[in-house]
């Protein structure tokens, strides 16, 4: 089930029969959270045989109508005009992730220690992308983002310092993470070498920020800020090895949280594979499969905002457990709070029968009965 501004847009883009395709198997993603096409055309609510509903979402999904570019573009960036104030910075988040033959680059915005995607590609061999990659990838999600002040984060992967230079003539903020073998020189001095980032003698709670520092012998690249940081232990929670991050923010403050910031599309990778939608299950080539993590972008996002009016109204737990007190994390995020309200309103507009004879046998509980019914009301009323 999709927001009102979502089918709205949607339905003016698509022709009816594709919009009619979209609307269905977002709704068969959200209720059982997988895009295997088996499984989706097992579900397909069409009176045809089953191996044509298998086939009518296969043609659909090698559709020119399904473009990332024609289609995603304009609504991400009415959900990021929505939802990211201009006075605030937007943190971009790079990652990749790979399941069987599949290697899936990614951008992503970060919204409440959540990614969403921004625009994805498939690379065609195993590893690592490269320079070429990330700035072809980079280039239009810069490009929509005009007018916030980005701040592009990177693991490892992301550590060259020609990448660093390419955004910075962007105007662009980045906190890169640096490998722990990595050289560089504090002073300007020729006659100073190079030192490794793992001899600077981090030790378990420290951090460090270095404002000026040469990343690479080779010339014409400048110098950047380091910043540093070894978690501290807590518990059995123990890091083990400090944060060395490459980055043109002004202060260590800044730099950490960007940096902090790029855990939401991890997050977001987990819910998309085993923990949520299991893209990973799917044996469709990466046509399709481009096109079905578009389908999923678009649940994702829409269980995401969905959460939020619910908990603004404050009937939250009527869907997803609380966090109880003294928990550093919260037990559920946006995305799951939207997506288990969803499922709810399925259940009991689907059981009503069933759901009218469980409240029978206890007719002393019918105040608690009469305010869940409100809550589901109220969630009813946002989607």
């Amino acid at each position: 089930m999709l927001p009102t501004f979502y089918q709205t847009f949607l339905s003016e883009q698509l022709n009816h029969s594709d919009w009619l395709m979209v609307k269905t198997l977002v709704w068969l993603l959200q209720l059982h959270k997988t895009v295997k096409i088996e499984r989706l055309a097992a579900c397909f609510p069409l009176a045809i045989k089953i191996e044509s509903r298998r086939r009518r979402i296969q043609r659909f999904l090698v559709s020119t109508s399904l473009s990332v570019p024609l289609l995603w573009f304009p609504l991400i960036q009415i959900l990021i005009h929505r939802y990211f104030p201009k006075n605030k910075p937007i943190y971009l988040a790079l990652d990749r992730t790979s399941w069987k033959q599949n290697n899936l680059f990614m951008g992503s915005v970060i919204y409440q220690k959540r990614a969403w995607p921004v625009y994805w590609t498939f690379i065609d061999h195993t590893g690592a992308s490269n320079l070429a990659r990330q700035k072809a990838l980079l280039t239009p999600i810069i490009r929509l983002l005009n007018g916030y002040k980005i701040i592009v984060v990177g693991d490892r992967e992301f550590h060259s310092v020609e990448l660093a230079k390419w955004i910075q003539s962007k105007k662009v903020y980045f906190a890169l993470r640096q490998k722990c073998n990595t050289y560089i020189k504090q002073s300007r001095k020729k006659c100073e070498d190079f030192e490794s980032l793992s001899n600077l003698g981090l030790q378990p709670g420290m951090k460090l920020y270095l404002p000026s520092v040469q990343f690479t012998k080779k010339k014409g690249f400048g110098r950047y800020a380091l910043a540093a940081y070894w978690k501290r232990k807590y518990g059995a929670n123990k890091s083990s090895e400090p944060w060395y991050i490459l980055t043109n923010l002004p202060d260590l403050k800044s730099a950490l949280k960007a940096y902090e910031m790029r855990m939401g599309i991890e997050a977001m990778f987990k819910d998309c594979k085993t923990g949520g939608y299991n893209l990973e299950g799917t044996g469709a080539n990466q046509e399709r499969l481009t096109r079905l993590v578009l389908l999923i972008a678009l649940a994702y996002t829409a269980s995401s905002i969905q959460a939020v009016p619910i908990k603004q109204q404050g009937v939250q737990s009527y869907v997803a457990r609380l966090t109880e007190t003294g928990r550093s994390q919260r037990r559920h995020s946006n995305f799951w709070i939207g997506l288990y309200g969803l499922n709810w309103i399925d259940s009991m507009e689907k059981l009503q029968e069933l759901s009218i004879e469980f409240m029978k046998l206890h007719p002393d509980k019918q105040p608690f009965y009469r305010r869940g019914l409100r809550a589901m009301s109220l969630i009813q009323s946002t989607f």
